[in-house]
């Protein structure tokens, strides 16, 4: 009966330090975030806002491009109809009724019909120089963080891990294993979530400079059409 007794004695201590393990080894992401102590979690406050101005450059610049991309095949049919009929006004019209980069610049060009063809290509091109200057804007900010957001990251856990060698060098050698690999591991989460700020901000900006290629190309190829309009109406 004893024997049994001090069984289910052992079951119940053993489920107790089991329970106590898995108490102690639970840990929530808001935790591991702010365990840093204050130098950490500076740090963590800056990748945070770091991390939200990525998210809102790269939603309102991929909102402005699609809307910048937007093509009508029937737009160039329509402007040559109006030139060969000598139906500038119009043509004006649609432009700016159409509102893209590729319309603004044809507007541009209409707008200096009558003058040389130099003086033409001349205001073309520095009209599609400030479009590419809107189709770019903020988006070096995004490149910046995709570089600084791991270089930050990689600080706290310089940060994290001179106060670990500190807590070793003042104890004595005495240092728990626990408060030291405590230390260490929440040092390190700094650099997870800097290279997680750096790769969506890194693929962000790509992703964006791609679009924006697509667009520049598609003005060039439209101002050269209405250029060679000019110069071959007919």
């Amino acid at each position: 009966m004893v024997n049994i007794q001090n069984a289910d004695s052992l079951a119940v201590a053993k489920d107790a330090v089991l329970d106590q393990q898995a108490t102690v080894k639970t840990l929530s992401i808001w935790e591991l975030l702010t365990s840093g102590g204050i130098g950490g979690q500076i740090i963590m406050l800056v990748l945070g806002i770091l991390f939200f101005v990525a998210i809102y450059i790269y939603i309102e610049r991929a909102m402005a491009l699609k809307a910048a991309s937007k093509e009508d095949k029937g737009f160039m049919n329509q402007i040559r109809d109006h030139i060969i009929h000598r139906r500038f006004d119009s043509a004006k019209l649609l432009c700016q009724h159409t509102n893209t980069p590729v319309s603004r610049l044809i507007e541009k060009g209409i707008s200096r019909i009558g003058k040389p063809l130099d003086d033409i290509n001349t205001a073309i091109e520095s009209a599609g120089k400030l479009e590419i200057y809107n189709l770019e804007k903020n988006v070096s900010i995004l490149a910046t963080i995709s570089g600084a957001g791991p270089m930050i990251g990689f600080l706290g856990t310089v940060y994290g891990m001179i106060l670990a060698f500190h807590e070793i060098s003042t104890g004595g050698g005495q240092v728990q294993m626990d408060v030291l690999a405590g230390g260490i591991y929440t040092a390190m989460t700094t650099t997870v979530v800097g290279l997680i700020i750096g790769i969506f901000s890194y693929i962000g900006y790509n992703h964006l400079v791609v679009k924006t290629d697509k667009i520049v190309n598609l003005m060039e190829a439209n101002a050269v059409e209405f250029l060679d309009l000019l110069n071959d109406p007919v």
